[in-house]
């Protein structure tokens, strides 16, 4: 029984603890088990918490047999990101200057899972800094390779999580999403992932005791990936909540009221123009069927709101504030990791006080335009990535494959800097890698995106866990 258990999904595992069918024990030794199998070939796992976790896992049993009532999560592994701290383990972001960096305390998000019953069972890796592009390699631990292929990166900067999370090593992963960093691994992993609104969820995203500048505050949020979207859901009702030791996070209640049917779609499968995969193309097609066979109006539009706009301020924003640090942070880097940050400086120029902050009010009309969009049209259906997957580190070998990645990457780009939530939800496999497509919704409606995303599952199907292939 024990060797089926890492199948499950993370709801179905904390159902059998909490029944007693089994032990969060046998559930936390299952997934060791899996991870010693798996993880030398994929490499996702970074700091595994064995012992920890098994601690953890006896404390459930105990609760359970002292007549405590267990969590939503009760004994569910799940693994979390080197940028995120975890009590007592070293938060290193991938790189040798952090490597006792130890965290004293749970972060919001890894706190909240915790107290539902979950068991953190090992960081998961991602690109150094998250500034050494989107393959997940870092200085620290290598790189993570994708479980469908070793000729395609996982994605990132979640990749561990979502490479660990399609092989089985845990059900649920915590990563976080700046412009498409839970959303691209869940694609190309073959898993789902949820970005959610800035504000929905708590965070923490220090390093040492001073707070992030202003775009990294309202880019960045943590973001759960799963292999079913109702796993998401479950984590998702775990996660959003005020928490005072996040002022952004906001006390919305995490279901909307019910939306007007049917509910109306807008499919975008080429944003800005700049072309599409065939693959890409025909996911995004096949997930409008599936909406539309669940009752809900798609209708093709031309563009989402202000692409360039949006994807030109991030740049220059993101950009000036990375340049105040840059020849601190450069070193940091690794070998080769400081082409990918270079690069974007060269197209996106650092910009003087005055222009930063005529670009913040930019931003302020791009996201009342986007508003006024999602007053007609509760959700996008769009891809997550406009191309295949690419070749891990393709994106910082020369500059035009650079420009091509960035590219790719535009839809999640722009919605982070938006700020408002995307399901990534998978629709199926084109020349044996997985392909997926996003359900972007109203800020404070991931519920809408949910229900979106599992009816596409519903038709097309889940594919993971799997077996590492060559």
């Amino acid at each position: 029984m024990r060797d089926a258990l890492w199948k499950r999904t993370a709801r179905a595992q904390a159902a059998a603890v909490r029944t007693g069918e089994v032990s969060a024990v046998e559930l936390v030794e299952a997934h060791l088990e899996r991870i010693a199998e798996v993880n030398p070939a994929v490499n996702a796992v970074t700091q595994l918490l064995a012992e920890r976790a098994r601690g953890e896992a006896a404390e459930v049993d105990r609760g359970r047999a002292a007549g405590a009532e267990l969590g939503p999560l009760a004994g569910v592994p799940f693994t979390v990101k080197e940028t995120t701290a975890i009590e007592g383990v070293p938060t290193t972001y991938g790189a040798e200057r952090f490597r006792d960096f130890v965290a004293h305390s749970d972060a919001p998000p890894v706190a909240r899972l915790r107290a539902a019953g979950g068991i953190p069972i090992g960081h998961s890796n991602m690109p150094t800094l998250i500034l050494a592009g989107i393959h997940s390699r870092s200085e620290l631990f290598g790189d993570t390779v994708n479980p469908w292929s070793a000729a395609v990166t996982p994605g990132g900067s979640s990749g561990g999580d979502g490479a660990a999370v399609a092989s089985g090593m845990a059900p649920l992963g915590l990563g976080n999403d700046s412009g498409g960093s839970v959303r691209i691994p869940a694609s190309f992993c073959g898993v789902a992932g949820l970005k959610p609104t800035y504000g929905r969820f708590a965070a923490d995203h220090r390093i040492g005791p001073d707070d992030p500048s202003l775009a990294a505050q309202f880019l960045v949020v943590d973001g759960p990936l799963a292999r079913t979207v109702d796993d998401l859901r479950l984590a998702y009702e775990v996660l959003a909540g005020a928490d005072p030791r996040d002022p952004r996070a906001v006390p919305v209640p995490p279901y909307g009221p019910p939306p007007g049917r049917p509910l109306k779609v807008a499919m975008v499968a080429d944003p800005g123009g700049g072309g599409a995969h065939p693959a890409v193309r025909r996911a995004v097609e096949s997930a409008a069927d599936a909406l539309r066979d669940a009752g809900y109006e798609v209708r093709e539009v031309a563009d989402v709101p202000r692409l360039d706009d949006a994807l030109d301020v991030y740049a220059r924003m993101t950009l000036t504030e990375f340049a105040t640090t840059w020849p601190a942070v450069k070193p940091l880097l690794g070998e080769g990791g400081h082409r990918y940050v270079e690069w974007g400086m060269a197209r996106s120029a650092p910009v003087e006080l005055p222009e930063y902050l005529r670009l913040t009010g930019v931003r302020l009309g791009i996201q009342r335009d986007w508003a006024a969009f999602l007053d007609e049209y509760p959700l996008v259906l769009g891809p997550v990535f406009t191309d295949p997957p690419f070749a891990p580190g393709e994106e910082i070998r020369d500059e035009e494959s650079y420009r091509r990645v960035q590219h790719a990457m535009r839809l999640c780009t722009a919605t982070s800097f938006v700020g408002v939530p995307a399901v990534a939800v998978p629709t199926g496999v084109a020349d044996g890698l997985p392909y997926g497509v996003q359900l972007i919704g109203r800020s404070y409606r991931e519920d809408l995106c949910l229900a979106a995303a599992e009816a596409v599952e519903r038709r097309l199907g889940v594919r993971t866990p799997i077996d590492p292939r060559p």
